[in-house]
């Protein structure tokens, strides 16, 4: 009888060693999809959040201005570069665009932006050569603006792209540029740069 009892006892401790490791199963894998909830919830508000890419002008390298007061005219070269950057965690491929130099809301040169592709958290830079020239303006408060030795134009674009997130989602994205640029006749030189 002695026999019978142990048996059963071993029967029933076994019995209950199964129901404690499903037990421990069971909170290994609530605890394995809380932490997994987890990490989903803060990839999708950090990582896969998509930000607009910013559009700028860079320095600018006067090569050439001149300006005729008597006509009132101008024109001027220089070097700048146009820098796209990304602040997501995936690639931006933009496609090919314009940015438009203005005069008091007049055109007076364009320059191409190449389709390309800035990095995930990285800057592409594009060196351009601008040419501008006030043959497009009619009648204007140019002379009085070249009479007091500041030039001052806009620059504007807008860029088209998509940023590609964990190579499976792509997310459309249009980037624009507004800056403001000052040219100092005097000295023939950038004299500020503002881009919003």
């Amino acid at each position: 009888m002695a026999w019978k009892n142990s048996d059963a006892e071993s029967l029933q401790s076994a019995d209950e060693l199964k129901r404690q490791k499903r037990i421990k199963l069971t909170i290994y894998i609530g605890i394995f999809i809380v932490f997994q909830i987890i990490i989903i919830t803060s990839m999708s508000l950090t990582v896969m959040k998509v930000k607009t890419p910013k559009v700028r002008l860079g320095n600018i390298s006067v090569q050439d201005l001149n300006s005729v007061q008597a006509t009132p005219s101008f024109d001027t070269k220089f070097k700048t570069q146009i820098r796209v950057k990304n602040t997501n965690f995936g690639p931006y491929k933009f496609d090919a665009s314009i940015v438009t130099f203005l005069y008091q809301g007049v055109i007076v040169g364009q320059v191409a932006i190449p389709m390309s592709k800035a990095g995930m958290l990285s800057t592409k830079k594009i060196e351009v050569e601008v040419s501008l020239s006030s043959r497009a303006l009619s009648s204007s408060n140019l002379g009085r603006e070249l009479s007091s030795g500041v030039l001052t134009l806009n620059s504007a674009a807008n860029l088209t792209g998509k940023v590609e997130l964990m190579f499976i989602m792509k997310k459309k994205k249009s980037s624009t540029m507004d800056c403001t640029i000052a040219f100092d006749l005097s000295s023939k030189k950038l004299k500020s740069l503002q881009c919003k």
